[in-house]
């Protein structure tokens, strides 16, 4: 069997082949791939002979897997999957897992991060301290005792939630379903309407699918409070980034905190998010730890050998 990883894993190849080890046991070969290319003919030659896959974030069109006539399993070092081309996969009734919990605390750590950040202005005054400037005119606010509007209870937006209830805030929360452990702790969930009426701060921890593309809209970000502030760490195209750039330019709420866009970075300088002087923007760093991305590799390849022996795991 030909296991083959298209893009790099961001670890070392000896700890990838480390962990693979028992994967391959032997009995597979293993190729790696150390650079990401969006040519689909490129593609198409590496994975013409492939039994398993293994992606990261990287586009996976399905002309790209149908060219891959022995194709039977990929294997995504992500959680989210919206970049392949899953209509295809099952008609093709090739098997889709993820690498779900690799990232938890990762982008949970990031999310506090990126509100901490912008609540005491930490950023801007780096700079103003380095030009021999101090903290007056710059606001201070504390994280304690703010109401934190938690968008999704999935296992990201369940660790915020209870990162949240730890730093002292009354924690609001929006889902499908409700979490009946965060209830016990002091949860409450709302409408989604009322999460952007309420919050003092809103943060977005949906997959992106059909239902969810867009979901802060203008309508929705016109709700917040002038001295609110928005955190995505999710998904890019789960916001309206060119409304958002505009509430930002008007004064509407008070900041962002953007570490996923609707495209990878780089950005384009006209992008509108970049002219605005109100929001921290990171390049999609969220997930990226050096343990997560060892965590997902694991994940990866026990996903692989539960396929092989007949019990797969973490299945899309």
């Amino acid at each position: 069997m030909k296991i083959v990883v298209l893009e790099p894993l961001e670890i070392p190849e000896k700890d990838i082949r480390s962990i693979a080890k028992k994967t391959v046991n032997g009995e597979h070969e293993l190729i790696l791939y150390n650079d990401k290319t969006a040519d689909v003919e490129v593609l198409k030659d590496r994975v013409k002979d492939a039994n398993v896959l293994v992606i990261a974030n990287m586009l996976l069109k399905g002309e790209v897997i149908n060219s891959a006539e022995k194709l039977k399993m990929i294997s995504i070092a992500f959680t989210g999957v919206d970049h392949v081309d899953l209509k295809v996969c099952r008609e093709k009734n090739i098997l889709v897992s993820n690498a779900a919990g690799y990232s938890t605390n990762s982008v949970a750590e990031l999310a506090f991060g990126l509100i901490i950040s912008l609540l005491r202005n930490i950023v801007v005054l780096d700079e103003v301290t380095r030009n021999g400037g101090t903290k007056d005119g710059y606001g201070q606010n504390d994280l304690y005792g703010k109401t934190l509007g938690v968008i999704g209870t999935g296992a990201i937006g369940k660790k915020v939630a209870e990162i949240g209830l730890a730093f002292g805030c009354h924690v609001i929360a929006f889902n499908r379903s409700e979490n009946k452990d965060l209830i016990s702790k002091g949860v409450k969930y709302v409408d989604l309407e009322d999460i952007f009426k309420e919050s003092d701060i809103v943060t977005i921890h949906l997959p992106l699918t059909d239902s969810t593309r867009g979901i802060v809209n203008n309508d929705r970000l016109n709700l917040m409070k002038k001295n609110s502030i928005l955190i995505n760490t999710a998904r890019g195209p789960l916001v309206d980034n060119e409304a958002l750039a505009n509430i930002l330019h008007e004064g509407k709420i008070s900041g962002a905190g953007i570490d996923v866009f609707d495209m990878e970075p780089p950005l384009p300088f006209e992008y509108s998010l970049l002219k605005e002087n109100r929001v921290i923007l990171t390049p999609h760093i969220g997930f990226a730890t050096e343990e997560a991305m060892i965590r997902r590799a694991k994940i990866v390849f026990e996903n692989i050998s539960g396929w092989i022996e007949g019990n797969p795991q973490n299945v899309i």
